[in-house]
Parts: C-alpha cells; structure tokens; sequence
C-alpha cells in the first residue's frame, strides 16, 4: 500500500516521493535499472540525496559520465528555479 502512495506522489512530482521509490525498486525490488531511473527523475526535480546515490552508482560504473554529467545541470537548474 505504501508503494501506491509513493507512486502516486511521485506523479504529482514530488521528489522525496521519487527518491524513495527508487530506494524501494533497488531494496525491494532488486531492480537496479527501475531504481536508477527514479533516482535521475529525482535529481532532475531537485532533491539532493538521489544525486549522491547517482553519484557513487557512477564511481561503481552503473551510471555513464554523459548521464550524470546531464542529471547534475538538471539538479543545479531546479535548485536554482
């Protein structure tokens, strides 16, 4: 139940909703794909841990350079708005 909360959070855009869904697809789940890309939308909506996860799934080699690289300029400019 808590999963359909976050999801539909998640779709109004709030980002916390999203980071915390990405941590239930990769805890829960063990889907590292589906978690790494509610971490990007995350990011890309301003919330701060979700660009650290992305930042060591890059030091461990899941995330290319040209996505973070992407997702920290989407990060910067949502903080920034």
């Amino acid at each position: 139940k808590q999963i359909n909360y976050l999801e539909e959070a998640s779709i109004g855009g709030h980002p916390i909703a999203r980071y915390r869904l990405g941590l239930t697809e990769g805890n829960i789940n063990g889907s590292a794909e589906r978690a790494l890309n509610h971490f990007f939308i995350a990011a890309k909506l301003g919330e701060n841990d979700s660009i650290k996860v992305l930042m060591d799934a890059f030091r461990n080699g899941l995330v290319s350079k040209d996505d973070l690289a992407s997702a920290l300029r989407a990060h910067q400019a949502a903080v920034d708005a």
